[in-house]
C-alpha cells in the first residue's frame, strides 16, 4: 500500500501507456496515481512544503498526495470502479476514485496553481467538475459543454488557479445520474493563505451519499430517485463509522457537503455552533449565529465551526431519522399495538424460524440477531457501554476528552462519566429527594472496533 509520506517524499513518476494528455502538460510525465481502498482513515499528514495548514481528517478515508513539477501542484486522480465496504458484513461494487468511494480529499491553498490529471478506467466515458470553485470555463468539466467527455483509458488534465479559500467538492458531469449514483464524488479543500485566517485545531471531512441495495445486492439500483435504504458518511454507515476524537477546548471544523437526492439535517450533541463556510465563500462572523442543527440542502457544503468545550460521547447525526437506519424502506408495516400470536403461528407453520416483529415498536431490533441475506446489513446495530445504541446510517459519535494530544485520532474509548452525571432509575412511590440506582456500564464491555481501525501513515 502507498503511503502519503513515501509519494511526497519519492521522485518517482509513473507513465501512462497508451494514454491521450490534452494541453500544455502532453510532453509532461504523468504523476504516479495512489490508491487507498482500506476503511481505515489515514492520519492527515501536514504538508511537506509550501504554505503550511492544518489538514483535513477524512472519515474513513485520505488525502490526495500531490507533487510540486515547477511553480505547479499536480495531483493523479483516477476514475475506476471500487468496492467498498459500507460495514462489516456488506461491501458493494461502486465506482470512485483512486481505490474508494468518495475519492480521495484534495487539499491545496488558496493562490496554489493546481494540475490535475484525471485517468479514466471506467468502461464509459466521464469528467469532472469543480462544484463551487471559480476556474476558467475550458476546465468547468461539463462534458459536451466545455470540454470532450474523457473517453474510456485516456487521461485529462485541468489547470487552474485556485482564487478563493473555502469548502467545495468534485464530481462527474458525464451520465450523471448513474456516475453520482455509484459513488463518484470527494471534497475539495482550499486553505485561505493566511495560515491564522479562522485557524481551527482540528478540521474533518464528510461528504453525504445515499444509495438503493435490494437485499443481498451489492450493486446499488441507479435510477432510484426517492427509496432509498443506505444513507451514509463518506460511504459508510454506523457503527462502521469513525468516531471524531477532540481534544477538549479545542476548535473544531467539521465539513458537510450533500451529493444525495434529499436535504439533510445535521445535528450535534452537546454544543452550539455557527456557519462559517458554504461552497460559495466564507460566510462573514458578522452574519453568524448560534445552531445545534444545520440544514445541508442537495448539491451545497456547510461548514460549521465550534469550541469543543463539553466532554463526553456526543451523538453527530442527520436529524431524519430514517436516516440513522439501515435497510429502511417505505413499505414496511406498522404493527404496533396488534396481537400477533395467531400470525407468529402461522409464520412458523409455513416459515420456520421466521419472526413478527413491531407489536411493542422496533426496539428489539437492536439487541436480537437475525439471519440475514447475503451482503445486507440490519437495520440498527451498534452496542454502547450501557446497552444497544439503535442507530445506523448517518450517525457517528464526537468523542471529546481532556488531555487528548495535538494529531492523535485514535478512539479513546467509551467516556467514563464522573460520578452522579448519568441519568438514572427511580422507584415509584419515591418521595423528595429521588435515590439513586444508577445503570452502570458492564465492566467487561469494550468500544466496539471500530471497522475503521486507524492506521498511521
Amino acid at each position: 500500500m502507498l503511503s502519503r509520506r513515501n509519494f511526497l517524499a519519492g521522485s518517482a513518476v509513473a507513465l501512462v501507456g497508451a494514454t491521450a494528455v490534452s494541453g500544455r502538460a502532453q510532453a509532461a510525465a504523468i504523476p504516479e496515481a495512489p490508491s487507498y481502498s482500506s476503511p481505515s482513515m489515514q492520519a492527515p499528514v501536514p504538508p511537506a512544503s509550501g504554505q503550511h495548514y492544518q489538514p483535513v481528517v477524512t472519515l474513513n478515508g485520505w488525502t490526495l498526495p500531490w507533487r510540486m513539477n515547477g511553480d505547479w501542484k499536480e495531483f493523479h486522480l483516477v476514475a475506476e470502479e471500487v468496492e467498498r465496504e459500507i460495514a462489516p458484513g456488506m461491501i458493494a461494487r461502486l465506482w470512485g476514485y483512486n481505490g474508494q468511494t468518495p475519492g480521495p480529499t484534495i487539499e491545496a491553498v488558496e493562490g496554489d496553481k493546481v494540475r490535475i490529471y484525471v485517468t479514466n478506467r471506467l468502461p464509459e466515458h466521464t469528467s469532472v467538475h469543480w462544484h463551487g470553485m471559480l476556474v476558467p470555463n475550458g476546465m468547468d468539466g461539463v462534458g459536451g459543454l466545455t470540454q470532450p467527455h474523457i473517453p474510456v483509458g485516456k487521461t485529462f488534465v485541468y489547470e487552474f488557479l485556485l482564487k478563493k479559500s473555502g469548502s467545495f467538492m468534485y464530481h462527474p458531469h458525464s451520465d450523471e445520474m448513474v456516475q453520482m449514483a455509484m459513488g463518484m464524488m470527494g471534497s475539495f479543500v482550499i486553505h485561505p493563505k493566511d495560515p491564522n485566517f479562522r485557524r481551527v485545531d482540528r478540521d474533518f471531512a464528510i461528504i453525504l451519499s445515499s444509495y438503493r441495495f435490494d437485499p443481498g445486492t451489492s450493486l446499488p439500483q441507479v435510477t432510484e430517485m426517492t427509496d432509498f435504504n443506505i444513507w451514509t458518511f463518506n460511504a459508510r454507515v454506523f457503527p462502521g463509522i469513525d468516531v471524531m476524537p477532540v481534544g477538549l477546548n479545542e476548535r473544531v471544523r467539521v465539513r458537510v457537503a450533500n451529493l444525495t437526492m434529499t436535504n439533510h439535517p445535521i445535528h450535534v450533541h452537546g454544543h452550539h455552533f455557527a456557519v462559517s463556510c458554504t461552497d460559495g465563500g466564507w460566510v462573514p462572523e458578522s452574519a453568524q449565529w448560534p445552531e445545534a442543527t444545520v440544514d445541508v440542502p442537495v448539491g451545497t457544503v456547510r461548514a460549521i465551526d465550534f469550541l469543543a468545550d463539553a466532554p463526553g460521547d456526543w451523538a453527530f447525526h442527520c436529524h431524519k431519522s430514517h436516516h440513522t437506519m439501515n435497510a429502511m424502506g417505505h413499505t414496511v408495516k406498522n404493527f404496533i399495538g396488534m396481537r400477533q400470536a395467531a400470525l407468529r403461528q402461522a409464520l412458523d407453520h409455513a416459515t420456520p424460524g421466521a419472526m413478527a416483529m413491531g407489536t411493542d415498536g422496533m426496539a428489539e431490533m437492536g439487541s436480537m440477531k437475525m439471519p440475514l441475506p447475503d451482503n445486507t446489513l440490519p437495520m440498527m446495530s451498534g452496542t454502547g457501554p450501557f446497552g444497544p445504541i439503535e442507530m445506523g446510517g448517518m450517525f457517528t459519535v464526537m468523542k471529546v476528552r481532556e488531555g487528548l494530544a495535538p494529531g492523535d485520532y485514535t478512539d479513546p474509548g467509551w467516556y467514563k462519566h464522573p460520578p452522579g452525571t448519568v441519568a438514572f432509575a427511580v422507584e415509584a412511590g419515591d418521595a423528595g429527594e429521588p435515590h439513586r440506582h444508577e445503570t452502570k456500564p458492564a465492566p467487561s464491555r469494550e468500544p466496539p472496533p471500530t471497522p475503521s481501525g486507524h492506521e498511521h501513515h
